[in-house]
């Protein structure tokens, strides 16, 4: 089948690379995600041949690809999910879960500032005229600074 061959109108759902190409995601990861729980098990045609994915997939898809996106781990997008999957439940848990994300991302700041700094410094130290065994950037990631 080419990649523009269209399904017949009465086809229902889209398969697996349609729903890769709406989502912008491969189809291994969308594979990925089914084994895992992220997505549900797809319906099957053709024999069970061909993973037939509907418009509430693509919702769900691309709502795990933007929590993704934003850092949450996978762990994490599932509960968000067993959260959303309950419209009447209280959305108190979720602010919950985005907090606890956000303190790890801001932590994760502070390392990588530090981090940043030290490499400054490290850098700052070398002329880059000295022969390798007066290295100030080799001497400092040996803890000989």
């Amino acid at each position: 089948m080419s990649p523009n061959a269209r399904r017949s109108p009465d086809a229902p759902g889209l398969v697996i690379g349609e729903l890769a190409t709406r989502t912008a995601t491969s189809p291994e990861t969308i594979r990925y995600y089914e084994r895992i729980g992220l997505l549900p098990p797809p319906q099957r045609r053709g024999s069970g041949r061909y993973r037939m994915y509907s418009a509430a997939d693509v919702v769900r898809l691309a709502f795990v690809r933007r929590a993704r996106a934003l850092g949450f781990s996978t762990d994490a997008v599932r509960d968000l999910l067993g959260l959303a999957d309950d419209p009447e439940r209280p959305c108190g848990e979720v602010g919950q879960l985005a907090r606890a994300h956000l303190m790890a991302v801001e932590d994760k700041l502070a390392q990588l500032t530090a981090l940043r700094d030290e490499l400054q410094r490290v850098i700052g130290a070398c002329a880059g005229k000295h022969a390798m065994a007066e290295c100030r950037i080799l001497g400092a990631l040996s803890g000989q600074s």
